[in-house]
């Protein structure tokens, strides 16, 4: 019986794709750096925002990597939400799985801050028992710690825990935590992805997901 559901941020709940788009290149075309495409920025997010960087630096780049990251952290906590809006259908869904019970959570590698900020602006009508994104010296996703800290703060064992995310990253975490790994097939990643990284259900909207609860309850 699934009792908590713990959401990936970007790209599951948000469409938050062009605006990194946006800040990276601006970043990039300010140091006369090539820029990327929406295309290829759908495979350097979701492991964190350190990361985010480095993929988007050209290899023998001379950018003093300290000063870049703390340039685009302001960057991108300055735009708060920006245009990024949540998935069709998300919210409606979200009040659903809330009125059946459903605890809610929310588990991003996005800075901690960027991540309560979001959900705060996008999100002011749900109530989620648990929201947390990257924090200094903890472990991002794939690893388990916060994936189970958010399964004793919403109060389910993490056998009653659906992790639906986006990405191979959101799979591992769920399969590392003992948790049912869902798929969203509507964001940044392909299927095939999704199902190579462990996910038992590929969930094509978020009607899926509220079915997926509904069905399990029964």
């Amino acid at each position: 019986m699934i009792k908590a559901i713990i959401f990936d941020l970007d790209g599951t709940l948000v469409d938050t794709l062009a605006d990194i788009a946006g800040m990276m290149n601006m970043l990039l075309s300010e140091r006369g750096l090539p820029t990327h495409s929406l295309e290829d920025y759908r495979y350097m997010v979701g492991r964190g925002f350190a990361s985010l960087l480095r993929s988007a630096l050209p290899p023998d780049s001379s950018v003093d990597l300290d000063r870049f990251e703390m340039d685009a952290f302001a960057r991108y906590k300055a735009m708060g939400s920006g245009s990024s809006r949540p998935y069709p259908g998300v919210v409606d869904a979200l009040a659903t799985l809330a009125s059946g019970g459903i605890k809610l959570g929310v588990l991003s590698n996005k800075p901690d801050p960027m991540t309560a900020d979001m959900i705060a602006t996008l999100f002011p009508g749900t109530r989620f028992g648990f929201v947390r994104g990257g924090l200094p010296g903890v472990p991002l996703k794939p690893d388990p710690t916060t994936a189970l800290e958010a399964a004793t703060a919403l109060g389910a064992a993490p056998s009653e825990c659906a992790f639906v995310g986006d990405s191979d990253v959101d799979m591992r975490t769920a399969v590392n935590a003992g948790m049912l790994a869902v798929g969203a097939a509507w964001g940044f990643r392909t299927e095939d992805e999704l199902k190579a990284a462990g996910a038992a259900v590929i969930a094509q909207s978020m009607a899926d997901v509220t079915a997926l609860a509904s069905d399990s309850s029964r």
